[in-house]
């Protein structure tokens, strides 16, 4: 069986050297790619695939976005999340929001093709020291960071502020108004009990939120 898989990744050089990577195998290839939320969404709905592989920071709308709305579609799309971000936030927030596995982008490329492999057919991945996490402590999928008490569009805009991109900048890259990301920042502080963009950024730090 041959797989058809969707790359969506607004890195050129990442996505490149993956997809020559899964050139390299007989029974993987590449059918579409994407370099932003909006035109992953496109890429979707015109190409026929079975697995995507797809990045959780792009521009325009966030991974994560992303993909709620194609399990809003269709709850049975066979998505794989790839993020620099740390496994243990993120892949809880991943999977609930309907992803069949997740993956930091420093797996070992075996991993990955193990992956792909059992997710096309019609398998689920969690990462072994996670599920354990999961299993034992019922506490931590509840997320004891400050940031887990954030919804998905407000931790991207934390991570767009972080990076140090201006109010008027977010706003356009997410089509919002500036009062809008304004707000998010506002009800970030609050959550966070965090008064500045500098406390912002050395809990991102520390909690490894950057790229």
């Amino acid at each position: 069986m041959i797989i058809r898989v969707l790359l969506a990744d607004d890195h050129v050089l990442f996505r490149d050297g993956l997809k020559r990577i899964l050139g390299e195998t007989p029974d993987i290839v590449v059918v579409a790619e994407a370099m932003s939320g909006l035109d992953t969404l496109e890429k979707m709905r015109q190409s026929e695939w079975d697995v995507a592989l797809l990045d959780v920071s792009m521009p325009d709308m966030d991974g994560l976005e992303v993909l709620k709305r194609v399990m809003a579609d269709n709850a049975g799309q066979r998505v794989l999340v790839l993020s620099m971000y740390p496994e243990d936030e993120y892949a809880i927030r991943a999977v609930r929001a309907g992803a069949s596995a997740y993956l930091t982008k420093n797996s070992p490329i075996d991993l990955l093709m193990f992956v792909i492999r059992r997710l096309a057919n019609g398998g689920k991945y969690v990462n072994p020291e996670l599920a354990e996490k999961l299993l034992f402590n019922p506490d931590f999928a509840l997320g004891a960071p400050l940031h887990s008490t954030l919804t998905d569009r407000e931790l991207h805009v934390l991570r767009r502020i972080v990076a140090g991109q201006p109010l008027t900048v977010i706003a356009g890259k997410l089509s919002l108004s500036i009062k809008t990301v304004g707000t998010y920042r506002s009800r970030i502080l609050k959550k966070m009990n965090m008064q500045n963009n500098a406390q912002l950024i050395r809990y991102a730090a520390e909690h490894q939120l950057t790229e």
